[in-house]
């Protein structure tokens, strides 16, 4: 009996899988408010009644996609943060990180640059609430470190979501960059060096 348990809980797994592999897809032209489950369930090859039995409604298949796609982002976040090398180094090591995970999750990215701001509510609340918890994480590096003594945890988490933003539009801007010359993704590259040095100059003399 739990072998056959173990099998139907594997397909069951399988399935919920293959919906949100395809709704990705299909949210690579279109957003989530316009996807209707009818064509999720279709790309699948399952029964519209199948998708109610792992989700709720698009919205509540959309929260998932985006503990998937911020999952993936994750460890992206935690390797630039804890770089080491001075700060040209460490700067240089991030856009490239970040490069580098637009061209392993390019829908994860477009997902959440499209969502972000889009007319799904649970949605933007779900992402908003991960990005906060990396804002959190980030500001816990930040503190560790030598140039943050005397600084508020206000201050510090201000600084951790200026870094967090700064992540996500150049990741935005990477993929926009991904079918152009390149030239452009040099130019990204070039403009968020640019932008994190900024960041780091604003840093050193915040509590001038």
């Amino acid at each position: 009996m739990s072998h056959t348990l173990g099998i139907r809980q594997a397909q069951k797994q399988k399935t919920r899988q293959a919906l949100l592999d395809a709704a990705l897809g299909l949210l690579e032209e279109q957003s989530l408010s316009s996807l209707g489950l009818r064509e999720v369930t279709r790309a699948v090859g399952v029964a519209p009644t199948a998708f109610y039995r792992h989700f709720r409604s698009t919205a509540d298949l959309g929260v998932e996609l985006v503990e998937e796609a911020l999952g993936s982002l994750h460890p992206m976040i935690g390797s630039t943060v804890y770089a080491t090398g001075d700060g040209d180094e460490r700067i240089t090591r991030a856009v490239d990180l970040i490069a580098r995970h637009v061209d392993a999750y390019p829908a994860h990215v477009r997902f959440i640059a499209r969502e972000r701001h889009g007319g799904v509510q649970p949605v933007r609340e779900a992402i908003r609430r991960q990005l906060a918890r990396f804002a959190e994480e980030v500001k816990v590096a930040l503190t560790g470190r030598r140039e943050s003594a005397g600084w508020s945890d206000e201050d510090l988490l201000m600084l951790a979501g200026l870094y967090v933003d700064q992540m996500l539009m150049t990741a935005s801007q990477f993929l926009e960059a991904m079918e152009g010359p390149a030239e452009e993704r040099e130019r990204v590259a070039r403009t968020a060096a640019q932008r994190l040095r900024l960041v780091g100059i604003g840093r050193h003399h915040w509590q001038d």
